[in-house]
């Protein structure tokens, strides 16, 4: 029986005041990727003396709640001998898992994606959570374009992402459910608007039809933002505005908190537009963060593959995720970063 209490409360814990999730979740083509910005290889040994560097990171466990973890990761052991996920778990900071397969061609709908990894999924939910998980995330791709999304697309991947929160909540583990819409083209903030209510309208009403309680989940959204290619871009402020708007129209006040995802912005961008957002005040839920290289960048750079700049590429870690950290009640501002 599933234990909804202990889901609620990790949920709560997870969107606690100050504090977000790291999204550590790279799969092996997208740490390459990174690695590749600093000119080293994605091995194994390299992989892992990178993410342990940022969870053992001084301090990080007062702006971080919780850390989503890619397969190889959640099974890592450290330098010393003791697995990643309880490194973690002894600074108070919650393990997480990416269980989805990755966002595949949908049949049909040319340049549209669904996202697959429902095969096998419960079996592999109770073994995440033996390992020491406690929450997972399922990401949907949604692409706006000429004539896109369509109905069938935004419907195919709702669906699943249902799908999976049922089964998570099965397993004891808090779903994060996560439609991207991405920034992709160039497209006005106000099509994204669009584009993302009908994404989240779409995604509640599916979780209602397969019986999933939103105490015991949270949402991963896209911030409204313009298209990179869109000649006029929105300011902070436009940004706060519209997504605030549409989350309020769209997300059931059920739902303990809403961990905004990146999506390419720069660290500081992303960090202004949610501090904005939690200046607007008034919402229902928690309005936090759950970013990748929006708090990973600075200290990827830092660190650039050499253990003798462990101790500076944490300090830059510990500070981006402090500056996210004061986002969360809107206290954050540009002169924090001049002054550090």
């Amino acid at each position: 029986m599933t234990d909804w209490k202990a889901l609620e409360n990790t949920a709560k814990a997870l969107v606690a005041p100050g504090k977000g999730i790291l999204a550590a979740d790279e799969s092996f083509p997208t740490i390459e990727k990174r690695f590749k910005s600093i000119d080293i290889p994605s091995t194994e040994e390299n992989r892992q003396a990178y993410r342990q560097m940022l969870f053992q990171a001084p301090g990080m466990e007062n702006f971080v709640s919780g850390v989503i973890l890619f397969d190889e990761t959640l099974r890592q052991l450290s330098t010393e001998g003791e697995r990643l996920a309880e490194i973690l778990s002894g600074k108070g900071v919650i393990p997480g898992i990416k269980v989805d397969m990755g966002a595949k061609d949908l049949a049909g709908f040319p340049g549209e994606k669904v996202t697959e990894g429902l095969d096998g999924l419960r079996g592999r939910l109770q073994e995440y959570y033996s390992l020491g998980a406690r929450f997972a995330k399922w990401r949907a791709v949604i692409t706006i374009g000429d004539d896109i999304p369509s109905e069938a697309c935004i419907h195919s991947n709702a669906h699943a992402l249902a799908r999976y929160a049922a089964l998570c909540q099965e397993a004891d583990l808090v779903p994060i459910v996560e439609p991207e819409v991405l920034m992709d083209g160039d497209h006005s903030i106000e099509r994204c608007a669009e584009v993302t209510d009908a994404s989240l309208k779409a995604l509640y009403s599916e979780l209602a039809r397969q019986n999933v309680k939103l105490e015991g989940t949270l949402l991963k959204p896209n911030m409204v933002i313009s298209g990179k290619g869109c000649s006029t871009q929105a300011d902070v402020e436009q940004v706060a505005r519209e997504t605030v708007r549409i989350l309020n129209g769209a997300v059931p006040e059920a739902v303990p908190g809403i961990v905004f995802l990146s999506g390419g912005q720069s660290s500081q961008a992303a960090t202004a537009h949610l501090s904005a957002m939690n200046r607007i005040g008034g919402n229902p839920w928690e309005l936090s963060f759950s970013y990748g290289r929006a708090l990973q960048d600075d200290a990827l750079k830092t660190w650039a593959g050499n253990p003798a700049n462990v101790a500076k590429a944490q300090e830059a870690f510990t500070f981006r995720a402090k500056m996210n950290g004061a986002a969360r009640d809107g206290s954050y501002t540009e002169e924090m970063e001049q002054a550090a």
